[in-house]
């Protein structure tokens, strides 16, 4: 009975915790203000300063999978339209979104930058 009450338990705390790439705009513009698709596209593709840009590794348009650009690693499709597990783990998302924008800016994004560029990659087919 312990056993089972335990994989309910978590696996209701695992749904709790899942969210939509939706979910995570609203929250960002709540944050910040209305996204926009082009301004995302623009941030994506330029570099910020340091030698990468988001389109460094991910690649443009970000639908298929690549590479890093130093370590060889596959990096599965960042548009939600080609990876359905994208932007649904907020553990992930806030991880990701850390590194990359430190890699990209030497900083972490802004709830704005965020926005943008979750509308953005939200608008590939």
């Amino acid at each position: 009975m312990k056993v089972l009450w335990s994989v309910l338990v978590l696996g209701f705390f695992g749904l709790a915790h899942a969210a939509t790439p939706q979910d995570f705009l609203k929250s960002y513009e709540s944050q910040s203000g209305k996204a926009s698709a082009s301004r995302g596209e623009q941030f994506f593709n330029t570099k910020h300063g340091k030698e990468w840009s988001c389109a460094s590794c991910h690649e443009y348009p970000p639908n298929h999978e690549t590479k890093h650009i130093v370590t060889g690693k596959v990096i599965k499709p960042l548009a939600p339209s080609a990876n359905s597990a994208r932007f649904t783990d907020e553990a992930k998302v806030d991880k990701w979104f850390k590194r990359n924008c430190n890699d990209v800016l030497g900083r972490e994004c802004t709830a704005q930058e965020k926005a943008d560029v979750l509308a953005w990659l939200m608008s590939i087919k």
